[in-house]
């Protein structure tokens, strides 16, 4: 079981859930430290006090607030824990959302709550079942490290997951951006969705959604680490000047049928244009008709 970041309750109405919190998620990155070049010593931050220019340890570190260049307010972890708000001890639901009205921006880290004690088990299971039958998601406000947090609170296989949310102005105007104002023919548009159901996957798995960047960078420490020569470098495709967009689309979903072992067809996508057009090629065929019979009942 992961450690605990933070212990407390889930306020639901009258109902109380004692849980406490545990990180969702791990990193599997490879970690560097910094070593000086010279003798490869590992190279250190430490904490001076500026006033007395010397080391100090963490118990005689604590927080402070400038109020002003030469007036600093100390705050305690005893102060945080008094703060006159309901959140600051308990994760409060505030209400509840269809999760497809939760712009995805805002979501950020995830953390699982456990049921802490068997006093937690039946409200907490109550939440659980309750959430997935409603399809919706809890919203919570809570307290952490020195801030109030917006919360999603989700069912993942019969466990409550929290999502720390960002607030609305901490997420900036999609038009600092400046988007083109470009206009796209239907065909390009047709030709889009047709990379993307190409390139459309059932789920998650496979090789195309894996860490290769920590595989390949494991592979140089191994080499180095044993004094052999680095792995070869493919070359990347240097990508060229879109000079025909549709000529471009077209490739790309050959490409893809290719890489899942498909038949590649190079005038599908243009072969279904020109069956869009044969009905009304039909169409004229019969008013053609229509005109050469009503001549013939004419010259009888």
């Amino acid at each position: 079981m992961p450690r605990t970041i933070w212990s407390g309750a889930i306020s639901f109405g009258l109902v109380t859930v004692p849980i406490h919190v545990v990180g969702a998620t791990e990193n599997h990155s490879i970690q560097f430290h910094q070593y000086h070049l010279q003798d490869m010593g590992r190279v250190r931050v430490r904490k001076v006090c500026e006033l007395e220019d010397r080391e100090v340890s963490q118990a005689e570190i604590g927080k402070g607030y400038e109020y002003a260049k030469d007036q600093v307010v100390p705050v305690t972890d005893e102060d945080l824990q008094s703060l006159p708000l309901p959140t600051a001890k308990a994760i409060e639901i505030a209400g509840f959302v269809p999760l497809d009205t939760v712009d995805p921006i805002r979501i950020g880290e995830g953390y699982y709550l456990a049921p802490d004690g068997q006093v937690a088990a039946k409200p907490y299971k109550l939440l659980v079942q309750a959430l997935g039958r409603s399809s919706k998601v809890a919203v919570a406000k809570y307290a952490w490290s020195g801030r109030e947090r917006l919360g999603l609170i989700r069912v993942r296989d019969e466990v409550l997951v929290l999502h720390a949310m960002r607030w609305p102005d901490e997420v900036r105007d999609p038009a600092a951006v400046d988007p083109p104002n470009e206009a796209v023919s239907q065909e390009e548009i047709e030709g889009a969705l047709a990379l993307i159901d190409r390139m459309t996957h059932e789920d998650l798995e496979g090789p195309e959604f894996t860490d290769a960047y920590t595989d390949a960078l494991a592979k140089i420490i191994e080499a180095k680490r044993e004094e052999k020569p680095l792995p070869d470098v493919p070359e990347p495709e240097q990508p060229g000047k879109v000079l025909d967009l549709m000529a471009a689309l077209t490739e790309s979903v050959q490409q893809a049928k290719a890489s899942r072992g498909e038949d590649a067809d190079v005038n599908e996508m243009r072969a279904k244009k020109t069956s869009k057009k044969q009905p009304a090629k039909k169409t004229t065929a019969k008013k053609a008709t229509k005109k050469t019979t009503a001549r013939r009942s004419r010259s009888a």
